[in-house]
């Protein structure tokens, strides 16, 4: 199934408690870019982005309370086009089955996903981000040979 992402993309933006500083510059330093989207987060992180950039940020619930869950349904619900998860590796969380089931649906429903500054860059420079862009959803209820 083919589902096409608009000019004006739906990101939302998570991270982990070690790293919503990360997040928060990268965003200051792509304020311009991002304010051509829709953004959305998880609670705290959406609430910080959002006090020290400016730009609105639908906030949704702290990760661990289920907002990594409900990200994840709008990501199947068609809602979100990329994630940008700045998530702490060394780090052991109390929700890793929900960051896990996170990324998976991410995988699943073909959405780009960047885990660090490096891969955000990438993404938020691409020319793709200024555009439409069809993305394939493997219908996995077909049997697979």
């Amino acid at each position: 199934m083919k589902v096409e992402m608009n000019i004006r993309k739906n990101i939302a933006l998570i991270a982990h408690d070690n790293k919503k500083e990360d997040l928060i510059n990268w965003v200051k330093e792509n304020k311009d870019k991002l304010s051509e989207h829709f953004l959305c987060g998880t609670g705290t992180t959406a609430k910080r982005i959002s006090e020290s950039t400016g730009l609105e940020v639908r906030g949704f619930r702290s990760g661990p309370l289920g907002g990594d869950q409900q990200i994840g349904s709008r990501i199947v619900e068609g809602d979100i086009d990329m994630m940008i998860f700045f998530w702490d590796p060394l780090e052991a969380q109390p929700h890793d089955p929900d960051v896990k089931a996170l990324l998976r649906i991410a995988v699943l429903y073909d959405i780009p996903v960047a885990n660090n500054k490096s891969s955000a860059d990438y993404i938020i420079s691409s020319p793709i981000m200024s555009s439409k862009y069809e993305r394939e959803i493997v219908n996995f209820s077909k049997s697979q040979k």
